[in-house]
């Protein structure tokens, strides 16, 4: 059993990823491996209340179908209580969180944000061992852990499962991390929430537009700031392109993103529905979706965490480190985009150089069952 070459028999761990939706599930493959090599330990997380349904559908506390992966989910909103800070609601919430993690008595909680709140909700655990990364994300985060994993791998997901080398027996962190690989031959597969509300859902909206699963692909132009977002027109056109394969589309809308999806509906003409969903409504979409095309943001990384073919439309962000993981998929970078991951609101003009001719292509290659890249080609 993977379990014995552990030094201590962990009983209880607490995962510390309290956002956003493509950082939650990079972290998934990581909170799989712990399954593996801590077999009979409970793991809980705690995440901010938006994203918790990526983890349980709504009501469900129980590891089931609608909860897989995790034994118990603590829900915080930092959001509302830094907003609300001089509230004494705010307070009481605080304090009734700082309660509940205490009182599970984690033996262990293992930061993968790397961010001074996170590593201040580790703190705040209870937790006697508290693991971060050696050089987190914001500097001042190290002070509060116990123990540090040195980052390994270029994408995040193997950064994230690297963390788990301090968990390991204390043969110094370069050893553990050579040993981990083959501890875990490849990347767990995650599980995501399958409530069968959710699920009926899904079939009804299929149903609605007389479609099968396998028979659709989910396009979506938002982004998490403006310099990852291509232009609203071109999705339209990948949606008339893919109507002539066979695939009409539905045009995934996140909170805020009405107009973009609006544009990209109308330049479609008819070949693309828009559709406002919740986390566990697309979860079940996703579930049964033929392509996924978009750019570096969550419902990407949900579908290649779905193991549904992606094409990857990326500018600032680098694929090697951001691309989708596990899954077909074909990333195209113009190779004059420049690696920013500041949050800008300006499109990157060498990411709107991407033809969607070049999309369709990839899609097609990907529909035909052809190579990968990962990677990024360039465009």
């Amino acid at each position: 059993m993977l379990a014995n070459h552990n030094s201590r028999a962990w009983r209880r761990l607490l995962v510390v990823r309290l956002g956003s939706m493509g950082d939650v599930i990079h972290t998934l493959p990581a909170v799989a491996a712990l399954h593996r090599l801590f077999p009979a330990a409970e793991i809980g997380w705690v995440i901010e209340e938006r994203w918790a349904e990526l983890l349980r559908s709504p009501g469900h506390q129980r590891r089931s179908p609608e909860m897989p992966l995790v034994d118990c989910v603590h829900v915080v909103n930092t959001r509302a209580w830094r907003s609300q800070l001089t509230t004494a609601g705010s307070w009481q919430a605080m304090r009734a969180a700082r309660r509940e993690l205490r009182q599970a008595n984690y033996d262990v909680a293992l930061d993968f944000q790397g961010a001074w709140k996170s590593a201040v909700v580790s703190l705040g655990s209870g937790a006697p061992v508290r693991i971060g990364f050696r050089h987190p994300r914001e500097p001042a985060a190290r002070w509060f852990y116990t123990r540090k994993a040195a980052a390994a791998g270029a994408h995040v997901v193997e950064q994230g499962i690297s963390l788990l080398t301090a968990l390991l027996p204390g043969e110094g962190e370069e050893a553990a991390g050579l040993r981990l690989p083959a501890l875990l031959p490849s990347p767990p597969a995650p599980e995501l929430p399958r409530g069968q509300v959710y699920e009926s859902w899904a079939e009804e909206q299929l149903a609605s537009h007389k479609l099968s699963p396998g028979g659709f692909a989910v396009l979506n132009p938002g982004a998490g700031w403006g310099a990852k977002c291509w232009a609203a027109e071109s999705y339209g056109e990948v949606a008339r392109g893919l109507a002539k394969l066979g695939l009409p589309s539905f045009l995934n809308c996140g909170p805020g993103e009405e107009a973009l999806a609006q544009a990209a509906a109308q330049a479609s003409r008819g070949a693309a529905w828009p559709l406002r969903s919740s986390l566990s409504e697309l979860i079940a979409l996703m579930r049964r979706a033929r392509i996924f095309v978009g750019g570096d943001t969550g419902p990407m990384h949900l579908a290649a965490a779905l193991e549904v073919p992606v094409v990857g439309i990326f500018g600032p962000t680098d694929p090697a480190r951001n691309g989708p993981y596990a899954t077909q998929a074909i990333v195209l970078r113009s190779a004059e985009s420049v690696t920013n991951h500041s949050r800008r609101a300006k499109r990157d003009d060498a990411m709107l150089s991407i033809s969607p001719a070049a999309a369709l292509e990839a899609a097609a290659r990907l529909l035909r069952g052809g190579k990968s890249c990962a990677g990024g080609e360039r465009a």
